[in-house]
């Protein structure tokens, strides 16, 4: 309950951003993520494997559940799994998800808006979304969060579904040994799946992809001395070469509406014995 009330507060407070919403993060952004990771009530959990941990919880005024997951990389300073996240490059050699991605521009040097397609195993269909990113680096934490906008030059694509952050974010810890990640996810993948399937796969598939970003960052320094080492704008703004985001760009139209799929994508018909085998095959890889 004071969970529920506190996440209701801090995602209704001016300062907070929502769907659609361009504007440079400011602290309490970055604080609605810390607050999601620390708060124990509310959280139900669903995995634990070793020092990997999931949970998920009813959110506001929606039907997907958010997910939270905890892990420690003893083996990965804090500084390497941040480039990993960052690094669109690298991304390519592990994100088997990844169809394409781009970056559309930026707001400032810790802000920046992109593209990014995803493959979905079928018979499930291929989503895409446009996220504003935003980032922050104290001497105590990484963060970075992203969340779904408009721009006007990636409307709804045929052949993909337009899915939906409310809210996704990752909190990187220095350790004396390694780093402690944590993960927030709470997104709507648009169409018409049944929010079963959604919360269900989403809490198969986030130890999965903790696995496959620990072994990207025990490869990662070995692959970037060959790829333009000193390379690093989230690091160092004078690298950054992006166009600067023009926010008339990402007015949303009325008539256009996220989560939208063409007859080719609607997902509607398929059957839960179909899901379920299909996630079944997914729990098992």
């Amino acid at each position: 309950e004071r969970q529920q009330s506190c996440y209701y507060w801090l995602s209704s407070a001016e300062g907070i951003m929502y769907v659609g919403e361009v504007r440079i993060a400011e602290d309490s952004d970055f604080a609605l993520l810390k607050v999601l990771l620390t708060r124990g009530d509310g959280w139900t959990q669903e995995f634990s494997s070793g020092m990997t941990k999931v949970w998920t919880r009813q959110a506001e005024n929606s039907h997907f559940r958010m997910i939270r997951l905890k892990t420690v990389f003893p083996d990965v300073p804090a500084d390497t799994l941040y480039d990993v996240l960052h690094d669109p490059v690298f991304r390519k050699t592990w994100d088997k998800h990844m169809l394409s991605s781009c970056e559309l521009g930026v707001l400032n040097p810790n802000n920046d808006l992109s593209y990014y397609a995803l493959h979905c195993p079928a018979p499930l269909k291929n989503r895409d979304f446009v996220l504003q990113r935003s980032w922050l680096q104290t001497p105590q934490e990484y963060y970075i969060i992203n969340h779904s906008v408009f721009h006007r030059d990636f409307p709804n694509k045929k052949g993909f579904v337009r899915g939906l952050s409310h809210l996704t974010g990752f909190l990187i810890t220095p350790l004396d040994k390694g780093c402690s990640l944590g993960y927030v996810a709470h997104s709507d993948p648009g169409g018409q799946l049944p929010v079963w399937v959604t919360n269900k796969l989403s809490t198969i598939l986030a130890p999965k992809m903790v696995k496959k970003l620990h072994k990207a960052c025990i490869n990662y320094n070995s692959w970037k001395n060959l790829h333009n080492p000193n390379h690093k704008p989230w690091l160092y703004p004078e690298q950054i070469s992006g166009k600067r985001i023009v926010i008339s760009d990402c007015v949303k139209p009325d008539s256009v509406t996220s989560g939208d799929s063409t007859p080719d994508e609607d997902e509607s018909t398929l059957s839960e014995n179909d899901l379920s085998c299909q996630l079944d095959i997914i729990s098992g890889e």
